[in-house]
């Protein structure tokens, strides 16, 4: 059992001590090591001044290397970073010198004020680092290789600029020589790294002070039989929204446990079926970040993987988890209408074994999980839509990015020629749960698949539900959105429908 957090900053070995270990790691970077180009406004993973990258181990075995991804620092507490390898942007210079990305945020004119340009820098580096991996593999014929304007403005999600100079931002991102971008593996060769991750894994965290336990369990076993003893631990995982709390409403749990080190909660794969009628069931691990789901449902669910694009940002992405996403028990989270809509089950494990939830009994009310003390979540179990299916997701925010759902939809049909055959309708962001809604679906089944049909199903879903008012929408717009989600859906799938009567 240790005592200490083992921590790598721009290649340099740092053991934390429990004293230190119950802050953010920008507050570490910049109050302890000195590293104030990192900085911090917001808090609460809103503003991305703090991203710095972090590296973790991407493999077991002998071929085991880091991967590194950018974070939000000020809503990642030490205690969730240990055997990782942070980059903060003072670590980004090569030889002294500045890197592409920094070079070209100079000569770009990208930095104004100049307090928002470091965690560009770092977001950029970490998206250039990306792409010149995939290059290096296509060599790029010889010629100078640059990001595209997507993929800057996507990468870019997370950072805001508060004099709104996002143009020259951009143009510095595309203009980055990705040839002359030297990776991270390059900067700092992980080969000691990994060896020390690796020893240091082996053995468990304990971590206290001032009345406080943060526990880095290696085994499941280990995670039940500490929930079972200890009152009121607070599972983390990503800590997207727990650090926020924390932060920004004085939360601090007597005892927090970290899933960060538990082994065998990063599968992510389809199991296939030997019936061709069976639904194809994505395996999901605790662990999976909601970036790995993000990429993997590109192909698998389209329509999922657009809902996860505009969930919070990469540096969100890259800490969440969909097992989190679904502990925090909020009735406007952005993945839950989904895994209601295909009848998700939700794989729990505490001392005594293993046992499945089905998603639609998982919540007993507003953020009540049906978990027992010594329970957390291992595996989500994701039931993929069939070709025969119509599926539509929507959520509803004053803005794109980073923002808060007002409300939210899921929408299943499946059709016999034009009729619905199978209607299935969650709403979220309507009550203290995310919501089936019977009595739409009755509406919806038998009927024939036209506009008369949709609004009649609206209005009785405005007649069903009981929203109330708040600051993100009132009770009124929420009862609109209701109505009017049911005739879009028809809108965007008229076409569709006309597709699956040719097959």
């Amino acid at each position: 059992m240790r005592d200490y957090i083992l921590l790598y900053v721009n290649g340099l070995e740092q053991r934390i001590s429990a004293a230190q270990a119950f802050q953010p790691a920008s507050d570490y970077l910049r109050l302890d090591l000195g590293h104030c180009g990192t900085k911090v406004v917001c808090a609460e993973g809103d503003c991305g001044a703090c991203s710095v990258m972090v590296g973790r181990l991407a493999a077991a075995g002998d071929h085991a290397e880091l991967q590194h991804v950018p974070i939000n620092s000020c809503i990642q507490y030490l205690y969730q970073l240990d055997c990782t390898h942070l980059i903060t942007v003072e670590g980004l210079k090569v030889d002294g010198q500045l890197n592409p990305v920094q070079q070209s945020m100079v000569d770009s004119n990208g930095a104004q004020c100049g307090y928002c340009t470091p965690g560009f820098v770092v977001a950029m580096c970490g998206l250039a680092n990306d792409l010149q991996s995939e290059q290096n593999q296509e060599k790029c014929e010889g010629k100078p290789c640059h990001p595209s304007e997507k993929q800057v403005k996507d990468s870019l999600t997370g950072n805001l600029c508060r004099c709104t100079g996002y143009e020259a931002i951009i143009n510095a991102g595309m203009a980055v020589d990705l040839g002359r971008f030297k990776t991270f593996s390059e900067l700092y060769p992980d080969k000691e790294m990994v060896a020390n991750f690796k020893a240091h894994a082996q053995n468990e965290l304990m971590l206290k002070a001032g009345g406080r336990t943060a526990y880095n369990p290696t085994s499941v076993q280990s995670a039940c039989k500490f929930l079972s003893e200890q009152e009121k631990v607070v599972i983390v995982s990503g800590g997207t929204d727990v650090s926020v709390n924390m932060n920004k409403r004085d939360l601090a749990p007597a005892n927090v446990m970290s899933t960060a080190a538990l082994p065998g909660l990063t599968e992510l794969k389809v199991i296939e079926s030997n019936d061709r009628n069976e639904r194809k069931i994505l395996s999901v691990g605790a662990k999976v970040t909601l970036r790995q789901l993000e990429h993997s449902m590109k192909d698998l669910v389209p329509e999922f993987h657009n809902i996860l694009w505009v969930y919070g940002s990469p540096q969100i992405r890259h800490a969440g988890t969909l097992a989190g996403n679904i502990a925090n028990g909020s009735p406007i989270a952005d993945s839950t209408p989904f895994l209601f809509l295909m009848e998700a089950e939700i794989e729990v494990t505490g001392c005594s074994g293993t046992r499945k939830i089905p998603m639609a009994e998982f919540y007993k009310g507003y953020k009540q999980l049906s978990l027992h003390k010594d329970e957390l979540i291992t595996r989500i179990l994701l039931p993929l839509p069939q070709a025969n299916e119509l599926v539509k997701l929507y959520k509803i925010s004053r803005r794109q990015h980073l923002d808060i759902s007002a409300f939210t939809a899921a929408i299943r049909i499946t059709l016999k020629g034009n009729i619905i055959e199978k209607a299935f309708v969650v709403f979220g962001g309507v009550g203290p749960v995310v919501m089936r809604c019977p009595e739409v679906e009755a509406a919806l089944t038998g009927k024939a698949h036209e506009l008369a049909t949709y609004e009649a199903a609206g209005k009785i879903a405005k007649e069903t539900i009981a929203p109330i008012t708040d600051v993100r929408g009132s009770r009124d717009f929420r009862l609109t959105l209701a109505e009017n989600i049911m005739t879009k859906f028809y809108y965007e799938t008229a076409s569709s429908e006309r597709e699956l009567a040719c097959r």
